[in-house]
This record gives C-alpha cells, structure tokens and sequence, in this order.
C-alpha cells in the first residue's frame, strides 16, 4: 500500500503546492525555474475563477494562479492526459493574466511578467520534442534573441525525466525526482533529506490526511486511474489496428516491430491471429 499520495491527482496536487501554508513548496519549485531576476520571495494565491469574466471561459480554469510579491504572474497546470490543441490552450490560459492587469482609465498598458508552467504526465508526439524533457518558450526575434521578457512558458514531460537518485545533480532535478517517484517511496530518500522535501513528504503522508481529506483523494486517485486506463486501452487498440495493417501490406516482424515499439514475439503473435481469420 502506498504511503503517499500520488501528486498528479488533483487533490495530490493542490495539497502539495496550492495551500496557503504550503506556498513554501510552491515557491521553492517555481524558483528553480526561474532567473535570478524574477525569484520569488514571496506570493499569494489567486482564485482562477475570478479570471474569467465569460461563462464560455469558466470552463478553461487552471490548477494554480498566483502572483509574486514583486508582480510576477504563475500560472501553473498538472495536466494528465494530452490534450488535444494543448499549446493553443496554454497560449490561451495567459491571456488572462493579461487581461487582469488592465486598469479603468488612463492605463500606460505596462504588464508584469507571466509564467506559464505546465507538468506533463505524458509526451507530446511532435517529432521535434521528442527526448526534450523540459523546454522554456520565449518570445524571440529571427536571430533568437529575446524580444520580451514578460511571457513565458515552461514544459516538464515528466516521462523523459530518467535521473536515477545518484544522477541527481540540482534543486531542480530534486524536485523532479520527488514528484514522479513520491508515490512509490516508502521511506525518504537520503539525497531528499533536507528541510523543504522534509516538509513535502510530511504534507504528503496519506497518515496525515482526514477521513474527509482521506475520502476526497481515495475520489481524486481513482478518476485519475480511470482516465489512464482509458487512455491505455485507446492506445493499444489504435497500434493493434497499425500493426494488422500492417502485417497485411506484408511487412516482416521486424520492420513492424522498429516502427511500433512491439516486440517481434507480439508481432507474431497477432499475425498468427491476422491469418486465422
């Protein structure tokens, strides 16, 4: 049995880093991100709901909302499965931070920085991201210069984070390493042994949960399994449909196998199933 809880869960989540009296976790994290001229040292969280002034909008909230004390924005997103149009939605997201800044009357229309940060329990399929655990998306000119310095975005596909605990090099690479194996910890790890993931395993621990809190992730982990185990069966299904395809266009076990990730057993296997109907 598990003796934490699974922080890509919604409850998981906000329970680590979307309380008042864990913002420490969350601005711990959020600065090994950033530059040094934008570190928080302090923020407070804001209701994403009061965003969206468009009932068409209420449907695109986000997981965190909080602003810097010195008038940085973060927008911050657990997503679980891909979804599709996801750069279109997280270009989306940052307009409402945008727009939140404007002010009635005479306005010089000078923003304060927006960071958008996404952790990614999957991969995107785009060839070009592929092996690409983290990437930072600016605005940036025909020479790669940056052009602005006030939006930006930050991808985790935690998948592609492999650091075993003696690869762990920084802070960041830490904090990596406890969101996707805190679930199957059963102890902390030596490398963890320090104040802040202290702290983090201690909010953490299912012991310390309340039967009410206990409930509301019991609900929380159990749509969270439900929806991979959607996902999983959707996608064995479609690779089943390419490899039979394949297999009749007469394909070996081989090529099959190298263009779907399947081993030649599988790939035998169906065949076999391929001609006995």
């Amino acid at each position: 049995m598990a003796k934490y809880i699974n922080p890509y869960t919604d409850f998981g989540f906000k329970k680590l880093f979307g309380e008042e009296a864990n913002k420490d976790l969350l601005i711990d994290f959020l600065n090994q991100l950033l530059p040094a001229h934008h570190q928080i040292a302090d923020l407070t969280f804001r209701n994403p709901e009061s965003l969206a002034d468009l009932s068409i909008e209420r449907k695109a909230i986000f997981d965190i909302h909080c602003k810097a004390v010195s008038g940085e924005r973060f927008i911050v997103e657990m997503q679980k499965a891909k979804l599709k149009y996801f750069k279109d939605r997280s270009l989306f997201y940052v307009t409402f931070p945008i727009r939140d800044q404007a002010q009635q009357g005479d306005w010089n229309f000078r923003l304060d920085a927006i960071y958008f940060v996404a952790i990614l329990d999957f991969e995107y399929d785009e060839a070009e991201e592929k092996r690409k655990f983290r990437r930072d998306v600016a605005l940036k000119d025909q020479d790669g210069d940056l052009f602005f310095d006030k939006l930006h975005f930050r991808f985790l596909q935690m998948p592609l984070f492999k650091k075993t605990e003696s690869e762990l090099e920084t802070k960041f690479d830490k904090w990596c390493y406890f969101l996707k194996h805190l679930e199957s910890f059963d102890h902390i790890p030596s490398i963890l042994n320090e104040p802040i993931f202290q702290k983090a395993f201690e909010i953490a621990a299912l012991a310390s949960l309340t039967p009410e809190q206990r409930d509301r992730y019991e609900e929380s982990l159990l749509q969270y399994r439900d929806l991979k185990s959607v996902l999983e069966t959707a996608v064995e299904e479609k690779v089943l449909e390419i490899v039979k395809k394949l297999i009749k266009r007469n394909l070996t076990n081989e090529e099959i196998a190298e263009d779907t990730g399947l081993s030649v057993e599988q790939i035998e296997q169906l065949r076999r199933e391929v001609n006995r109907k």
